[in-house]
């Protein structure tokens, strides 16, 4: 049971000799030309702790999972990530390319203890990504067809549970026992520890190029008082600069205003207002000149990309942070792929590392910049949700987590 979400996990099922359903996020970067796998982070993830544990405890696993949206040069079959699976698994791991019609029902009903198959891609079929009541969703022929033959129903898929989909909610309702996997339960008890119950001083670090939740977050985590500081970088870090009446460079306000941050300034000047020293802003900034790197103050920025935060605004964020007890992290600093530029991520990274903090990360591009500089394993958390974690760290709650809440007992 996870504390304070009243949320049942493995620990608290049998499923020795039982029929288990797994509900996992296997989704993961695909090249558009081959449709090869790219990066198989997410199904190890499953792998090396939910799954392995089922088969261990010889239960019969069935898994269902997503890949891509139809339409989406990502949008491909599970086949190749039942045979990545099957690598990582000491058991007998099948593939069926159908979900829930007579040729899956049967392969479900001849498991074996301790095997495992998967189910063909659960968003080929058009009833997945509808958005609606787990009662709702308990009426569809993929839960009417699979619930009858699963013991136990697993939801381990924390990164796609800010959306109430089919295979996500719909088994609440009428299967025995709704349970969390192993990555939900980490990724619940992480998260519920950092928003909730915070060690002091609690310090989020919000920055990359997506910057449209930066008001939302900046406004509950300072509101509710759950951060005692925001350090910025990023476009965040640029558009919050030019809400205050910093001259960034004509450059930048356009890259702002092409992707539709500008709109988001008088919020933010509100927000700028409201929590006097709290929003820490950069003191200089780094732009590329000749090939080169360049340092200047926020005062005086010239007609050029910003690539990084400098290297002061950098070493006041390490002295923050080490001196702090939590560290929340989205978004790098600067462009960290140019080794130029990704000094500002991998001070921050050093100091949460170097830190006696509880850190924690996440975000697609996060997770990339802490692998590429080394950091991955130095980090007390690394959250495999993108939108799902950003959804969480304002709202302090998830569709599939209040499902699991009102089912899981």
């Amino acid at each position: 049971m996870i504390e304070g979400l009243n949320i049942k996990t493995l620990d608290d099922v049998n499923v020795s000799n039982k029929t288990v359903g797994v509900r996992v996020d296997f989704n993961s970067p695909i090249d558009p030309a081959t449709k090869k796998i790219l990066d198989d982070t997410r199904i190890r993830a499953h792998a090396e702790t939910t799954l392995k544990e089922l088969v261990e405890k010889k239960a019969k696993v069935v898994v269902i999972s997503h890949q891509g949206r139809k339409g989406d040069p990502d949008f491909a079959s599970l086949s190749e990530h039942a045979s990545i699976l099957a690598k990582l698994l000491p058991a007998k791991v099948k593939f069926v390319d159908s979900i829930f019609d007579e040729k899956a029902i049967n392969e479900i009903k001849g498991l074996k203890p301790g095997e495992v198959l998967v189910l063909e891609n659960v968003r080929m079929w058009d009833g997945e990504t509808k958005s609606a009541s787990p009662e709702d969703h308990a009426k569809t022929p993929l839960v009417q067809s699979l619930a009858p033959l699963f013991d136990v129903y697993v939801v381990d898929a924390f990164s796609a549970a800010h959306r109430p989909h089919a295979s996500l909610v719909g088994f609440a309702p009428v299967v025995k026992h709704f349970v969390a996997g192993r990555v939900m339960e980490r990724e619940l008890r992480a998260l519920y520890k950092v928003r909730n119950n915070p060690e002091r001083p609690c310090i989020y670090v919000i920055g990359g190029a997506k910057a449209e939740d930066t008001a939302e977050i900046i406004s509950n985590v300072l509101g509710n008082n759950i951060a005692d500081k925001i350090l910025t970088g990023g476009l965040a870090a640029n558009l919050l600069l030019h809400a205050a009446g910093k001259n960034i460079g004509e450059v930048n306000v356009k890259i702002l205003e092409e992707k539709g941050f500008l709109e988001l300034e008088p919020e933010l000047q509100k927000l700028l207002k409201q929590y006097p020293g709290r929003i820490v802003l950069p003191v200089d900034l780094a732009v590329e000149s000749d090939g080169k790197r360049v340092d200047v103050p926020v005062d005086n920025v010239p007609n050029l990309p910003i690539k990084d935060i400098g290297v002061k605004t950098a070493q006041e964020y390490s002295r923050i942070i080490k001196e702090s007890r939590t560290v929340v992290m989205n978004g790098p600093m600067g462009i960290f792929e140019d080794e130029k530029f990704s000094l500002g991520t991998k001070l921050v990274f050093e100091a949460m590392a170097t830190s006696k903090a509880f850190t924690l990360i996440g975000g697609g591009h996060t997770l990339a910049s802490a692998s590429k500089l080394g950091y991955s394993d130095k980090i007390s958390h690394v959250s495999t949700g993108g939108g799902a974690l950003i959804e969480y760290l304002i709202k302090g709650t998830l569709p599939v987590i209040e499902v699991l809440k009102q089912y899981s007992k």
